[in-house]
C-alpha cells in the first residue's frame, strides 16, 4: 500500500476560491438608496431633494455611492432626471458615485454627464428577466457586451449585479447553477464586482450558504457582493452568512427604501443603518459615522412621507426625539 504522504492526488478541474473564510476586519457598504431605493416609492421626488440626499450620504463616511440609474423616464419616472442628478451633486474625493446603465444608449448618456463607474444588472431567473427587461439572458448579456466594449474604450469601470440568486417570483427556488453562469460570464465580460441580489428576500442563511458555496468556486471572494432584501427578516442573517465566506461588500438602502415591483409584499433593501449597527457591533470597520447616517435616514422618509423601514434609525430617533438632519 502507498503511504497517504506519497500518493499523487488529481485535483478537479475546477476554479476554487473559498467555501467559509475569516469574517474581513472592514467592510465597504455599497449605499443603493439614491437608485435601487427610490426607483420604486411611489412618491416623485424633486432633483433638488434627491441632490441633498446624496450630498449628505457624502456626509456619513460612505464611500461608494450608487446615485441614479440612465434608464427611460417612461419606464422608471423616478430616475427621469438622471443627468440633471448626476451633474448637480456634489463629488468628494475619495468616494465613488456609479450609475446603473442597462444599455449602450443608457452607457452613453451616463458618460455624457460625466460618470465614471457603471453597473449592468442582469438575473439568474429567465422568468424574472424576460419580465424585467423583455428578453432572455442570453440577449441580456450581449448587450451588456456592448456596455462592457464601449467602457474598455472610455477606462471606466463596471460592477455586475445578478439578481434573483435564490429565489423568483416566477420560478420559485433558483438553482445555484443558473447563478453561476450569469456570474462567470460577466468576470469573462470583464465586470470588476459581482454583487448576488436576494431581490425578493426569500433567502434564509441555509439557502444563502449553498448558493454561495457553489459562487465562490468560481469567483473570488474579493470580486463579490451581497444585496438583501428584507420581506422576510432575513436580510442581516443573510449578509452575516456572506461574512463568514469572506465577502466584504455589502450593498444597503438608508432607511430600508426600496422594494421590488414584480413580487408582491416585498419590502426594500436591508437598512443601511442596521448593517452598520450590526457590523459596529462584530467590531468591523465601515468607516461610516451611524448618528449622521440616522439624520439622512430621517430626512429622506420625511420627504417620502413614509416611516423608516431601519428598526435601528426608529429606536435611535426614539432614544434621542432632538435628532435632527
Amino acid at each position: 500500500m502507498i503511504p497517504v504522504s506519497l500518493r499523487t492526488f488529481r485535483l478537479p478541474s475546477v476554479r476554487f476560491y473559498a467555501t467559509k473564510l475569516a469574517q474581513p476586519t472592514s467592510v465597504r457598504i455599497v449605499e443603493v438608496g439614491p437608485r435601487d431605493g427610490l426607483q420604486n416609492e411611489p412618491k416623485l421626488l424633486p432633483t433638488a431633494t434627491k441632490i441633498e440626499l446624496i450630498n449628505a450620504l457624502s456626509e456619513t463616511g460612505l464611500r461608494v455611492i450608487e446615485v441614479t440609474s440612465f434608464v427611460s423616464a417612461k419606464w422608471v419616472p423616478q430616475m427621469g432626471d438622471n443627468s440633471e442628478v448626476f451633474k448637480g451633486i456634489n463629488k468628494l474625493s475619495g468616494i465613488s458615485y456609479p450609475v446603473l446603465t442597462p444599455n449602450l444608449k443608457g452607457f452613453q448618456s451616463a458618460i455624457a454627464a460625466g460618470a465614471e463607474e457603471v453597473a449592468v444588472f442582469g438575473a439568474a431567473s429567465e422568468s424574472f428577466t424576460k419580465k424585467n427587461v423583455n428578453c432572455t439572458i442570453a440577449e441580456s448579456l450581449a448587450r451588456f457586451q456592448d456596455v462592457m466594449d464601449a467602457a474598455k474604450k472610455e477606462q471606466v469601470k463596471v460592477r455586475g449585479y445578478v439578481s434573483t440568486v435564490v429565489g423568483c417570483p416566477y420560478e420559485g427556488h433558483i438553482k445555484p447553477a443558473a447563478v453561476i453562469r450569469v456570474v462567470d460570464k460577466l468576470l469573462e465580460m470583464g465586470c470588476y464586482e459581482i454583487s448576488l441580489g436576494d431581490t425578493i428576500g426569500v433567502g434564509t442563511p441555509g439557502s444563502f450558504s449553498k448558493m454561495l458555496r457553489e459562487v465562490t468556486k468560481i469567483a473570488p471572494v474579493n470580486m463579490l457582493a451581497v444585496h438583501c432584501h428584507d420581506t422576510y427578516g432575513q436580510a442581516l442573517p443573510n449578509i452575516l452568512t456572506a461574512l463568514d465566506f469572506g465577502i466584504g461588500v455589502v450593498d444597503a438602502s438608508v432607511s430600508g427604501l426600496g422594494g421590488c415591483p414584480y413580487a408582491r409584499g416585498a419590502s426594500g433593501n436591508a437598512a443601511t443603518e442596521d448593517v452598520v449597527y450590526m457590523l459596529h457591533g462584530l467590531g468591523i470597520d465601515t468607516g461610516i459615522d451611524l448618528q449622521k447616517l440616522v439624520n439622512v435616514g430621517k430626512f429622506i422618509c420625511e420627504k417620502l412621507g413614509r416611516q423608516s423601514e431601519s428598526k435601528i434609525n426608529r429606536a435611535m430617533r426614539q432614544a434621542n426625539p432632538k435628532v435632527e438632519c
